[in-house]
């Protein structure tokens, strides 16, 4: 527990940071690494595709969703990339001489276009008008109700949410996760009202909070999933405590484009 605890706050303090002082171009670089780092967790860590150039080509594409993320999200570029790596891993697949699977194809493309894709919704909403207070929400949907799942189920967990995919997650892990984000988005709210003077819907941010902890649970789940399929117990030993890149950014694949949803939709704050 203490490593873990550590390792979050250790992650928390470069964070404040990355998105509070420094150009949102390293935002985006930062999370294309990540999204490079997870597409070779998922490809290579679990064994389903270990050929070289397969893995590169889906750490290149994934980090360059979160560059297109950056650059103004142009519809054209986009479907350029989309083409170019439908098509490069197909004339792989037409060169083995059919040896390579669709199977492996697919994994890849997830690997290449769809994580990446919900990962980058953290460089969008860097972007949006106030994106300099937004990025926040997508860390607190995500963190809060993962680490109060996590010491609510420790310490009052009785009844398994999901025994055969994650035997330590319980029906009151969910309960503490819920409170926990509701709180903390509450609390973030509040923050926004009373130190930078905007216009926050409490409403709402009650909400997101519970959205978070739905959508926590639910990549979580998704990704131990794949993990239970593989025999793997962490994509990676990259983050102590935590394992790699997937195993801290599981929730975060639902919550962050859940929280861009949300915050299109439902603005929580007006300045």
């Amino acid at each position: 527990m203490k490593t873990r605890i550590l390792a979050a706050v250790g992650l928390l303090i470069p964070l404040v940071i990355l998105v509070t002082a420094l150009p949102k171009i390293l935002s985006a670089v930062v999370c294309g690494l990540a999204a490079a780092i997870g597409a070779w967790e998922l490809l290579h860590q679990t064994g389903y595709v270990k050929h070289p150039r397969l893995v590169l080509y889906a750490a290149l594409s994934g980090f360059a969703m979160c560059m297109w993320s950056y650059a103004g999200q142009r519809q054209a570029w986009l479907t350029l990339l989309v083409l170019a790596v439908f098509s490069v891993y197909f004339a792989e697949m037409m060169a083995s001489h059919v040896k390579l699977t669709f199977e492996k194809i697919a994994i890849c493309l997830v690997a290449a276009l769809v994580i990446p894709y919900l990962l980058s919704s953290l460089i969008r909403i860097h972007g949006l008008r106030l994106g300099r207070y937004y990025i926040f929400v997508p860390f607190i949907m995500a963190f809060l109700p993962d680490s109060g799942a996590y010491f609510a189920g420790k310490f009052f967990g009785r009844h398994k949410l999901a025994p055969v995919i994650s035997p330590k997650k319980t029906i009151e892990g969910v309960v503490g996760g819920t409170v926990s984000g509701v709180l903390g988005m509450l609390l973030y709210a509040l923050l926004l009202d009373l130190a930078f003077g905007m216009d926050v819907n409490y409403l709402y941010a009650g909400i997101y909070g519970i959205g978070a902890a739905v959508g926590s649970v639910m990549g979580d789940l998704s990704f131990s999933v794949i993990k239970r399929q593989t025999g793997i117990k962490d994509y990676g030993n990259l983050i102590p405590g935590h394992g790699g890149v997937l195993d801290r950014l599981d929730s975060m694949m639902v919550v962050g484009p859940l929280a861009e949803v949300l915050l299109l939709l439902l603005p929580l704050a007006v300045k």
